[in-house]
């Protein structure tokens, strides 16, 4: 049993894991942790029974159950967090012996993505989830969700409340999905102007808590929430970045990922994650520092193998590298691209990557334009990059960025340097 310390009064959580040997659960405890104070409350104690399967009734063996009601009694502890997802029964059971209120690790999710979301799309995916969550275990709540209707115009069978609850949250339900795909059709809108307009999009994905926010900034300057929680960032930002070739592209910044990450969410989000799934380069960033790092890439790797990307781009980018010792870097990790988000080391690196990764090679030239040809000007304007253009005597001097197709056009009016 671990203790921790926390002189700031506020809810105070119990953490209860069984161990059947299906993961590590020192591993997810120390998570929980994590999302237990992202959500604002003090993981105070945690509590690990090693099972061949959980009880169907408690989850915990009655003896287990026994001593976490006593623990809760005499440390006076608001909350019992449990790291798996628990059945209604379950958690009516642990309720009923402990007198504490239980919720499982999706609940709790689900809770701090309710309270991180920002924008109305953001909104609409968490309720969603939330309600979809929900639906299943209106059941066994016991009698008070069962209330017949009476009086006057309401004889007869009647209705009980589940049901009326029921119908409820799936025409919700319903109203959200329209809602989530009106947004979609917008995005699918955008994405489609972007090919169009030929801007290539470099999406950055990642284990929550890995640094995207604080990469974001460092490229960007976008100003986005960079704090040290985990699902400090839900809502997708986008802000343009420009490449030492000259090149810019649209880098985007999704959200964290998180083992076992409820199927709820990974359903709900899985618009905001496709968009960063089409991206034309993506960035698995990982915490170098985290003794969980190859599992936190492994979770990306197969996200993103479910998403279909198997034939895009992906730099592993370790983040953080500043906290480790560089011959332990290249001991573990020596292929990989080595950066510090917070710090700028290993950024032109990063750069120079994604710009030998381009998925058309972009060529930065210097051209004399004769005045016979000066239409060709009007085209690198519309399909490629018009970085300069000066009216000479011998014709319009230009600096352009242009793609392999363009440049066979204009190689002709190229100017070597002296």
């Amino acid at each position: 049993m671990e203790m921790i310390n926390n002189e700031e009064k506020i809810t105070r959580a119990l953490l209860v894991c069984v161990d059947t040997g299906d993961y590590e659960p020192e591993a997810s405890l120390d998570e929980l942790h994590e999302l237990v104070r992202s959500a604002g409350a003090e993981p105070a104690f945690s509590l690990t029974q090693k099972l061949s399967r959980v009880e169907s009734a408690t989850y915990v063996g009655s003896g287990k159950l026994q001593e976490i009601a006593d623990l809760c009694r005499e440390q006076e502890l608001d909350l019992i967090v449990v790291d798996s997802e628990l059945s209604p029964t379950q958690i009516k059971n642990i309720e009923n012996a402990t007198d504490v209120r239980v919720i499982d690790r999706t609940t709790l999710i689900l809770d701090i993505f309710a309270l991180r979301a920002r924008s109305k799309e953001g909104k609409l995916q968490v309720e969603l989830a939330q309600l979809k969550y929900m639906l299943p275990r209106l059941t066994g709540k016991g009698i008070e969700m069962s209330r017949l209707g009476g009086g006057i115009g309401t004889r007869g069978p009647g209705e009980t409340k589940i049901e009326t609850d029921r119908r409820h949250i799936r025409r919700r339900m319903e109203t959200l999905k329209e809602e989530l795909d009106e947004v979609e059709k917008h995005r699918a809108m955008l994405r489609r102007r972007r090919e169009k307009d030929g801007i290539i999009t470099c999406a950055i994905v990642g284990y929550t808590n890995a640094g995207k926010s604080t990469l974001m900034n460092t490229l960007t300057d976008a100003g986005v929430l960079a704090q040290d929680k985990l699902f400090a960032t839900l809502d997708p930002t986008s802000r343009a970045l420009r490449l030492p070739s000259g090149v810019s592209v649209m880098l985007i910044d999704t959200v964290g990922l998180v083992r076992r990450l409820p199927h709820h969410l990974v359903e709900a989000f899985r618009s905001t994650l496709e968009e960063a799934a089409q991206s034309d380069i993506i960035i698995n960033l990982c915490d170098a520092s985290s003794e969980e790092s190859r599992v936190h890439l492994q979770v990306t790797r197969d996200l993103l193998d479910s998403l279909g990307c198997g034939d895009t781009p992906v730099l592993t980018v370790l983040n953080k590298c500043d906290l480790l010792d560089d011959s332990l870097l290249a001991q573990d990790f020596n292929s990989y691209i080595k950066i510090s988000a917070k710090t700028g080391d290993g950024i032109n690196a990063l750069l120079k990557a994604i710009d030998d990764n381009l998925p058309v090679r972009m060529k930065r030239v210097t051209l004399l334009v004769p005045f016979a040809s000066a239409g060709i000007v009007s085209e690198i304007r519309d399909s490629g990059t018009l970085l300069s253009e000066e009216y000479t005597a011998d014709g319009v001097a230009v600096e352009a960025i242009v793609d392999e197709i363009l440049y066979a056009r204009v190689r002709d009016f190229e100017r070597k340097p002296d």
